[in-house]
């Protein structure tokens, strides 16, 4: 119970950019007076959080703010798509310090590969000149499907020749860090949680565009993660949308030379970068684009309603290429659609976490796994 009122504190903090007192606090989670001040002290002593500043109450002695001491821990991320891997070094308010990406090898190669992401990552941290001691853990997102509890990548159909490749393990060895692993919709939805749009609503859904395609659900300020720890397939509602697929039907309507015709996800990830440039002023280029917005619209539109939203988050590593005509067309099927519109609006909006979602969501992984609250852990076992 010590831990999570800890957390709970710190989430409050955490989530007031300015600062709250010890009054504002147990006025704001319910806990005693005491109980704040034990917990504030706990914090301040272990450096997790700061004074800072004074504020007015009224005719009385001015309150002390309390704020996350953001230098105090960081977090490592690291984001294996198909097309690109991504690595980041975030403070604890989800904070970027360093970043870096390189081309996913096209060999099928698991261990090589896994060797070189080992190697990434103690070049990220020498950049960073984070001292060791104050790294909390390293988080991993990949493509689905994953095995949560054996911290396996089990065959995610862009990565050939990955069966049940033990990323988790392999990594936590190489480094020396604790290591979480999740899928990259999720890790994404939980990094718009902690330092995005998320940030102000416990009810929302982000739609993952990358080589592959994905929903992260956010219900109750809870990520749903589903039985095995593979929510977010989308096939189910026709909302699925690839950069081989739009590549494709490029290929075949005579938008691109049948060279574009793509052999491994960074073909395709280049084919789709030249299809949104040839968009704006070729109008079969546009055509697809919007073609494949309507679909993803109508899913999004289906998923909102039936978790209740309040909004709706796009983003993902090809989101750059698609975001002005993808807003352009499903704001406005989200504004009309006669389930979304009658209870409440719904927001419809690109991540504000930026091109590296994936990869901080997986640093968030261990943010939110260590420091939020987790009504979970209160269960009797």
């Amino acid at each position: 119970m010590g831990d999570f009122n800890e957390a709970v504190i710190l989430d409050a903090i955490r989530r007031e950019p300015q600062g709250l007192s010890r009054v504002e606090l147990a006025a704001a989670t319910g806990l005693s007076a005491q109980t704040v001040s034990n917990i504030c002290r706990r914090l301040l002593d272990g450096g997790l959080a700061r004074e800072t500043g004074k504020k007015p109450s009224g005719n009385g002695k001015p309150r002390t703010l309390l704020q996350v001491n953001a230098e105090a821990r960081y977090v490592v991320g690291a984001h294996l798509d198909p097309a690109v891997i991504t690595y980041v070094v975030l403070d604890l308010l989800g904070r970027v310090v360093t970043h870096r990406r390189q081309p996913t090898p096209q060999v099928v190669d698991p261990d090589k590969t896994m060797a070189g992401i080992g190697a990434s990552i103690h070049a990220l941290l020498a950049d960073s000149g984070v001292p060791r001691e104050r790294i909390l853990g390293l988080g991993i997102a990949a493509p689905g499907p994953v095995d949560i509890e054996a911290g396996l990548v089990v065959d995610p159909p862009e990565l050939e020749g990955w069966g049940r490749v033990p990323l988790r393990d392999f990594l936590g060895t190489e480094t020396g860090l604790p290591v979480l692993l999740d899928k990259d919709v999720i890790a994404a939805a939980i990094a718009e949680r902690w330092a995005g749009v998320g940030a102000n609503t416990g009810d929302f859904l982000f739609f993952y565009l990358g080589t592959g395609s994905g929903m992260g659900l956010v219900v109750g300020d809870t990520v749903l993660r589903g039985a095995s720890g593979n929510a977010g397939e989308i096939g189910g509602l026709d909302a699925a949308c690839t950069t081989r697929s739009m590549v494709d039907e490029a290929i075949r309507l005579g938008v691109l030379d049948p060279e574009w015709a793509p052999v491994s996800p960074r073909d395709a990830h280049r084919g789709l970068v030249e299809l949104s440039r040839l968009a704006d002023g070729d109008g079969t280029a546009g055509g697809i684009i919007d073609r494949w917005a309507v679909r993803v619209g109508r899913g999004v539109c289906a998923a909102a309603t039936l978790v209740d939203s309040d909004v709706i988050v796009f983003g993902g590593p090809i989101w750059p290429y698609l975001s002005d005509r993808f807003l352009r067309i499903i704001s406005p099927m989200v504004a009309e659609s006669p389930f979304v519109r009658p209870a409440h609006a719904t927001e419809v909006t690109g991540t504000s976490v930026g091109d590296d979602v994936g990869a901080v969501g997986a640093a968030c992984l261990v943010l939110d796994h260590m420091l939020s609250v987790q009504p979970e852990s209160l269960l009797l076992r």
